[in-house]
């Protein structure tokens, strides 16, 4: 019979209150952390430009519907011709 160990094998009352305060700080002082990614920021933007495009196209037929949108032959033909030939 050995009687090197007293006690109860591997409890240490005094190192699991330790442990619990060590743990108790470390919750502590974690903080939560956001970060928006390039991609995130990018779709933000192109949801401000729907919000303009929307805007722009309720003017537009606000326009049509009174009678007072007029069309520019020719700024049309030139807006194609760019589309169309100059690369």
């Amino acid at each position: 019979m050995r009687i090197d160990k007293f006690g109860l094998p591997g409890i240490n009352p005094y190192k699991r209150q330790f442990d619990k305060e060590t743990q108790v700080k470390k919750n502590a002082i974690k903080q939560d952390k956001v970060e928006i990614s390039s991609a995130a920021k990018e779709l933000q933007q192109l949801s401000q430009w729907t919000v303009e495009h929307q805007e722009k196209v309720r003017k537009l037929k606000e326009q049509v519907q009174n009678g007072t949108y007029k069309i520019d032959a020719k700024e049309i033909a030139k807006s194609v011709y760019r589309f169309y030939f100059d690369n």
